[in-house]
């Protein structure tokens, strides 16, 4: 059984890379070859364990059990389409995907923290689209239920960033 899902990005979002920019930017947002952003499925899988939790034998069989077994379930990256890509890369339009945001940490006197502020890239408002696959047809259904009960993802969730709308349709 495989879930086809769409992630519907409501703000901005950043799902890290790892790398910096230096002394321009902090955290880069993770980009494929033609520089466009998406969603790692090992990030997805990692979210969507989170939410299947209560269902140990899911979790044992789908998500398997880190350094004794694998589970059996694929989860691809969640990526623009195709037509949308091609949009973008042909009229070189990469650069308008991104924005850059500015924090700072703030003391007890109300005063910005000396050497606090971070900027970080993050992108616009985007739908991705991605699949499950070899989901046993028993756990389709919760597989599903778990996957749209992400709100948000990425880097600063918790101060509103990443909120998103989950859709998926099992085949």
């Amino acid at each position: 059984m495989t879930l086809k899902y769409t992630i519907q990005f409501l703000d901005y979002w950043h799902l890290s890379s790892g790398l910096s920019a230096g002394a321009k930017l902090d955290s880069l947002v993770i980009k494929d070859s033609d520089d466009l952003p998406y969603a790692p499925g090992k990030t997805l899988k990692g979210l969507i364990r989170e939410m299947a939790q209560e269902d140990a034998d899911l979790v044992q069989e789908c998500f398997g059990n880190k350094g004794v077994k694998q589970g059996i379930c694929y989860f691809s990256n969640a990526t623009l389409k195709m037509q949308e890509k091609n949009e973008i890369v042909t009229n070189q339009l990469q650069n308008h995907l991104y924005h850059v945001i500015a924090s700072t940490a703030i003391g007890e006197n109300g005063i910005a923290l000396e050497h606090s502020l971070r900027e970080i890239e993050v992108v616009i408002p985007l739908t991705l689209h991605g699949t499950i696959e070899n989901i046993p047809a028993q756990y389709g259904e919760k597989i599903k239920k778990a996957t749209t009960m992400l709100k948000r993802m990425g880097l600063n969730r918790t101060r509103g960033l990443g909120r998103c709308i989950i859709q998926g349709e099992l085949s």
